[in-house]
């Protein structure tokens, strides 16, 4: 599904109403009907709660109309509040407008004029609707509408935003001035790109989309390089297990990584290597560490290393690690081997004889630091994994606020400049291919950022392309996975606690959704 800009879907809208003769009341009225389906779902029936719609004058106050007529329909006590006079609607919000006050009657209908009666009004309500100000927003928010937001956030009960959080850019996620705390977003038509980036993230909430029937030739024109990943796009990649299967079927994933106190690394790259489906998993670590990282891991082989007097890999390993690799169907490199000197240049040497599926991440990037053309030695397009701190470092002149500033255009430019598949972990993770093209991640949830859990995504991303996924779906779908599975996790424990081997016992539960 394609992500847009706020001037892209604005063009998308007019084209469908001129081009497409499909009315803007019409889609005002699907859009209306579309926030309510995704409400009830989330909130459950509307029948008998006190429900406040905020409505701005513009068309976002005029989906609100019709979420608030739709509601009054269902049995809701709705309470309409205009935060500018009747006169000032636009002429699609004044035709629902007086469609609302048919149908609810004018005591519905209150004017935004008391500050104090305002805030009462939402304190007993059960559900405060959010349809002030749409994805056009350039400046600050000030005055009345400024207000309003206010009100419902300090309100204490749920919002939900009509098509994006008022105050928020449809295009960056910054904050303009003061924003809703949404808990559920339904945006209309698609997503906008600010619901997905900077301070976006944490003000939407849930995000749904509703379709509201723009033709799809008319989405295929659109010209942008970023999509969104969904569960469909994931299901189709995922290989099939056929009853005739053995363990060979699966592919064989080496692992090299791991160092003296960083065991853990490896062995969670390992396991959720394995619970992800991969037939047979080697990791190959320092001779030292090799009997710790036995004990930890009942299913999995290892390969015993020469090493560093520090006990990291050695430069000596690379005679053992090139054929470690070759008899591998796909490989990963990095998980807590450590940024030792001597260790660096063989991450270094090893990148050179990378001819199979590969994903690096961790102290392996580190090592690629200042290096990266040293990927074009690659003869199968590599995984990298970094989290903002190691993109920094891979990026010149850039720093973890720069990266995290601008998550899409880093990350595609990287792509496109150095020819690799990255995956850009963090909050709504981006994974970008070698053309510049991005897919954002929506699962995922802030329990995910512990330890380790990057770990998991090294093995799970591994383990794909252990089955044969080609790297651009071996990314998408360990990255959409990883976060199902935190999510899950995060749904059974609370975010709080969460850890890493959580996340991993949660992967098999999270592939079962896709066979449903």
């Amino acid at each position: 599904m394609k992500v847009v800009t706020a001037a892209q879907m604005q063009a998308l809208d007019r084209r469908t109403i001129v081009e497409g003769r499909i009315p803007g009341i019409v889609l005002m009225e699907r859009a209306g009907q579309g926030v309510v389906k995704h409400l009830e779902a989330q909130f459950g029936s509307s029948r008998g709660k006190t429900v406040t719609v905020v409505c701005g004058k513009g068309n976002n106050g005029g989906d609100g109309l019709v979420v608030a007529r739709l509601l009054h329909r269902s049995g809701a006590k709705i309470r309409a509040l205009l935060l500018e006079p009747v006169s000032a609607l636009t002429r699609d919000a004044a035709v629902m407008y007086r469609r609302f006050m048919r149908a609810a009657g004018k005591s519905s209908i209150i004017p935004f004029r008391v500050e104090d009666r305002i805030r009462s009004l939402l304190a007993a309500s059960d559900l405060a609707i959010d349809a002030i100000l749409g994805t056009g927003l350039s400046t600050d928010v000030t005055g009345t509408y400024r207000d309003a937001i206010n009100l419902i956030n300090q309100c204490g009960r749920p919002a939900v935003a009509v098509d994006i959080p008022s105050g928020i850019h449809a295009d960056s996620g910054s904050v303009l001035g003061t924003a809703i705390d949404a808990s559920l977003t339904v945006t209309l038509g698609l997503p906008k790109v600010g619901l997905y980036v900077g301070q976006g993230i944490d003000h939407a909430g849930i995000v749904q989309v509703v379709d509201i029937g723009i033709p799809p030739s008319f989405v295929a024109d659109v010209d942008s390089h970023v999509t969104l990943l969904d569960k469909e796009t994931v299901r189709h990649s995922l290989p099939r297990r056929h009853a005739s299967a053995h363990k060979g079927t699966f592919g064989h994933a080496g692992i090299i990584a791991g160092s003296v106190g960083k065991t853990g690394a490896a062995a969670l790259a390992a396991q959720a290597a394995l619970r992800t489906g991969t037939g047979l998993v080697t990791v190959a670590t320092p001779a030292s560490v090799n009997d710790v990282l036995e004990a930890k891991l009942l299913e999995v082989m290892t390969v015993p290393c020469p090493e560093t007097d520090a006990r990291t890999l050695s430069r000596d390993s690379l005679g053992l690690l090139i054929p470690f690799m070759q008899s591998k169907t796909a490989v990963a490199v990095g998980p807590g081997i450590s940024t030792h000197s001597e260790t660096v240049g063989l991450i270094r040497a090893l990148v050179e004889h990378l001819d199979r599926p590969s994903v690096i991440d961790a102290d392996a990037l580190t090592a690629l630091a200042g290096q990266t053309s040293l990927l074009a030695e690659c003869t199968v397009t590599p995984i990298l994994t970094p989290h903002p701190g190691e993109m920094a470092r891979l990026e010149s002149d850039a720093t973890t606020q720069s990266v995290n500033a601008d998550r899409i255009g880093i990350a595609g430019r990287f792509a496109r400049r150095v020819g690799v598949v990255l995956v850009l972990k963090g909050a709504r993770s981006v994974i970008a291919k070698p053309d510049g093209s991005v897919a954002i991640c929506p699962t995922g949830n802030p329990g995910m950022a512990t330890a380790g859990t990057g770990d998991v995504l090294t093995g799970m991303t591994v383990g794909l392309l252990a089955q044969g996924l080609p790297p651009w779906e071996a990314a998408c779908a360990a990255t959409y996975i990883h976060g199902m599975a935190g999510d899950l996790a995060g749904q059974r424990l609370g975010e709080a606690g969460l850890l890493a081997r959580d996340v991993i016992e949660q992967i098999p539960y999270a592939l079962q959704i896709f066979s449903r």
